[in-house]
């Protein structure tokens, strides 16, 4: 895993259908960057056209129903830390990553069901845009059941890989969604998951 002194070298693992960012792509902005995980699952998502009499494609339905999943997940990992965390920053940032994900994935949710479409897509719409990006329940469990010593590092390393997912997800609804609001709230997506992964990667480095 990763080394306090040093360099850090550990590879952060993402799910189903994408592959690894290193800590150090991630501190040279290589992850952040549009090649990332774009190249994989989401930069496959279907966008733009326009679905008959609405201002919306199916590229930001995909978007929402897949950022409400990934959210829920977040919020999972995010609510073990105040428990297990030692130092209050790390406490901290998880409560706010957890109220910013939940609020997120309401607004989502609000939005969907005005459009009238479903929470959730259906497994092979995922598995055709590369899988649904994010942790598993191994992931989580590993994280959950990290000895005292080991929490925050394991934390830390599993969220920025959440949070990198997250701007994958965003980048693309960027680039091929067509709903104003929803590609604003992508880059508001985008704008918070960079700065927290640059205050995770600090707290890790100390």
């Amino acid at each position: 895993m990763v080394k306090r002194a040093g360099p850090i070298v550990l590879a952060v693992f993402l799910l189903t259908g994408c592959g690894a960012h290193s800590i150090q792509e991630l501190k040279g902005g290589e992850g952040l960057k549009s090649g990332g995980h774009a190249a994989h699952g989401p930069a496959r998502a279907s966008g733009g056209t326009a679905v008959p009499g609405r201002d919306y494609n199916p590229a930001d339905v995909m978007f929402l129903q897949m950022m409400m999943a990934h959210n829920g997940q977040g919020v999972r990992l995010a609510r073990l830390a105040p428990d297990r965390a030692a130092r209050e920053e790390v406490r901290t940032l998880a409560a706010a990553i957890a109220t910013t994900q939940e609020t997120e994935a309401a607004s989502m949710s609000e939005r969907l069901i005005g459009w009238r479409r479903p929470a959730t897509a259906r497994a092979d719409e995922h598995a055709a845009h590369g899988g649904m990006p994010g942790v598993g329940e191994e992931e989580i469990a590993a994280v959950a059941d990290a000895a005292p010593a080991d929490f925050e590092k394991k934390f830390l390393n599993m969220m920025i890989a959440q949070q990198d997912d997250a701007i994958q997800l965003a980048r693309m609804e960027v680039a091929t969604g067509l709903n104003a609001e929803v590609k604003a709230m992508a880059e508001r997506v985008d704008a918070s998951r960079s700065a927290q992964i640059k205050q995770m990667l600090a707290l890790l480095d100390q």
